[in-house]
């Protein structure tokens, strides 16, 4: 019986971390994904970074929570010659469920302005 309740502990525990890996990388690849696409939005012909940041927040509020999309900001940086709108998302990474205490998350995105080809 005590073999049953300390396996039975053990076996629970590991489960529970691996539900929080999957909930951490699932918040993870929303962000990233909605960054990439906030970014592909603003660098279109004639739009604007305030596309961008709207396109970003849009889809991380439809996806997650509002919480999730406060500090969202565009900035143009320039690799190997080419002009690129940048969207940056930092937000919080969830270390217990949703609710619990998280720790900081900063992912990007990139897309080629159109403007500038």
């Amino acid at each position: 019986m005590v073999d049953f309740v300390l396996v039975g502990t053990l076996v629970i525990l590991l489960f529970a971390a691996l539900l929080q890996l999957a909930l951490a990388l699932h918040v993870r690849n929303i962000l990233v994904d909605s960054a990439a696409e906030g970014a592909r939005a603003g660098a279109l012909a004639g739009a604007s970074d305030a596309a961008a940041v709207d396109r970003t927040r849009y889809l991380i509020d439809l996806a997650l929570s509002p919480r999730y999309s406060r500090d969202v900001t565009t900035r143009r940086v320039e690799a190997e010659g080419t002009v690129l709108l940048q969207v940056d998302v930092v937000a919080a990474l969830p270390l217990f469920g949703l609710a619990g205490p998280a720790r900081e998350l900063a992912v990007s995105g990139r897309a080629v302005l159109e403007d500038e080809l």
